[in-house]
């Protein structure tokens, strides 16, 4: 895994229904992933915070809210993520609400192409974001990255990158999925994503869902990671505008990361849609960051590795 780390704060709540996640990447920080980070040896810049347009708080037009605004920040998310990839440093994205992830997963993408590398982008989050303008009425663009990677959407939004679609939806693995519209749902099938949503994590782990998730990782794999924290139970993690109950527990999530972390081809990842406004004593932060230090060689592992 790639020892030099590239913080980039995206510190809009443009794409949101609720505002606050625009505090996203500052909670962060105060809650020390900088530190945390090094911890484990590794070599970390942060880069401080994009600029973009503010948040105008208007309702929908023509299906959208904020089209232009949100076309403006990935953008900007877009090439600061590529410029990274490009020093062969690992970005990670502290958002910022999850609409960020269009910019920063088709920089992955881009990036990909380029080098000759697979992609494999696990979506760890309570929701699909697999929506359309069509299909919701509040036309918060939180709710539509994936579909518009997928090249569901306006040509503002969907050619970010300089490919459309961005991505293959079969190179997406979504984990933790509880809460889709039944539009949102067609669309998801007749697009091949594969889902572990929360009944197959009951039924069947953590473990199975994740070695299921992960499978053909190899290392000409480049491991993206888009982690909205409200992939948590909102028990554990309070921090979001969007929380739905029914979430991974604290020992799931752990397992989930560190199990990302043993491939050791963890190239990228999102941290988004954490909103202090509804968290309690920056606890969703710190949760946060003790689960990104898991992707990194965090581990509860007593045992001798088998390696």
């Amino acid at each position: 895994m790639n020892q030099h780390i590239s913080l980039i704060g995206a510190p809009t709540d443009i794409g949101a229904g609720s505002r606050g996640a625009s505090m996203g990447p500052e909670a962060l920080r105060v809650a020390n992933i900088v530190t945390a980070l090094e911890s484990h040896g590794l070599n970390v810049q942060d880069l401080g915070n994009l600029n973009g347009p503010s948040n105008p708080g208007l309702p929908p037009e023509n299906g959208y809210r904020h089209l232009d605004e949100v076309a403006a920040w990935n953008q900007n998310v877009h090439d600061a993520v590529y410029a990274e990839l490009m020093r062969n440093r690992l970005p990670i994205l502290l958002g910022g609400d999850h609409c960020l992830g269009l910019g920063s997963i088709s920089a992955v993408a881009r990036h990909c192409r380029e080098v000759g590398k697979k992609l494999r982008v696990l979506w760890l989050d309570a929701h699909a974001d697999f929506n359309t303008a069509a299909l919701t009425p509040s036309g918060n663009i939180h709710g539509m990255p994936v579909a518009c990677l997928c090249g569901h959407g306006p040509d503002v939004l969907t050619h970010i990158g300089g490919q459309v679609p961005a991505i293959n939806p079969k190179w997406v693995r979504q984990i933790g999925i509880r809460s889709v519209d039944a539009g949102e749902k067609r669309l998801v099938h007749e697009a091949g994503l594969e889902v572990f949503d929360m009944r197959y994590i009951d039924e069947m782990g953590m473990r199975a869902a994740m070695e299921m998730a992960l499978a053909l990782v190899d290392s000409n794999t480049h491991l993206h990671v888009s982690f909205d924290v409200d992939f948590l139970d909102p028990d554990i993690a309070p921090g979001v505008g969007t929380t739905v109950r029914g979430g991974p527990t604290y020992r799931e999530a752990q397992l989930c990361m560190e199990m990302i972390g043993d491939t050791g081809r963890l190239g990228s990842l999102d941290v988004m849609e954490l909103n202090p406004a509804f968290d309690v004593c920056n606890r969703t932060a710190e949760v946060a960051v003790d689960l990104i230090e898991s992707l990194f060689g965090k581990s509860t592992l007593m045992r001798k590795s088998a390696t």
